[in-house]
């Protein structure tokens, strides 16, 4: 399976008054975590802004497993866990500096219109990143 792999210190700003990571940082780790992706896949999801199209979060899913801290590394793994032609999931694992499981995680997006919030098929308006996402949601289902 096609597993993007992304490093992230953690920052003091990210731990709350506990000292472990503020949950909502995950979220944004995910978002770094799936630009990888992308960017390891040859794509980039600026241009396709700079082209007038947007791809909104429809679904996030996350499990919280382990905490991380201040001056830990983050790991996250990001791979497609599904798609259709329409619809993305992209699977995510964040793991701990010890290679422990931190969270667990899915988000799903679409392709929109910027002027109008509309849904586009990335099949038929990006072909190249179609096919790579079949490519890579096949590698996955060939391992299982």
């Amino acid at each position: 399976m096609l597993v993007s792999k992304k490093e992230i210190e953690v920052r003091y700003a990210e731990t709350d008054q506990m000292g472990v990571v503020y949950h909502a940082n995950y979220l944004v780790w995910m978002e770094i975590g799936r630009t990888q992706f992308i960017s390891d896949l040859g794509f980039s999801y600026a241009q396709m802004e700079r082209d007038g199209v947007l791809s909104p979060v429809i679904d996030i899913q996350a499990s919280y497993k382990k905490p991380l801290h201040y001056g830990e590394t983050a790991v996250v793994h990001t791979w497609v866990e599904n798609y259709d032609g329409l619809r993305v999931v992209y699977g995510y694992e964040i793991f701990n500096s010890n290679e422990e499981l931190a969270l667990t995680g899915t988000s799903s997006h679409v392709c929109v219109k910027k002027e109008n919030f509309k849904p586009i098929s990335i099949r038929r308006n990006y072909p190249e990143w179609h096919k790579a996402y079949e490519d890579a949601k096949k590698q996955g289902q060939s391992q299982e």
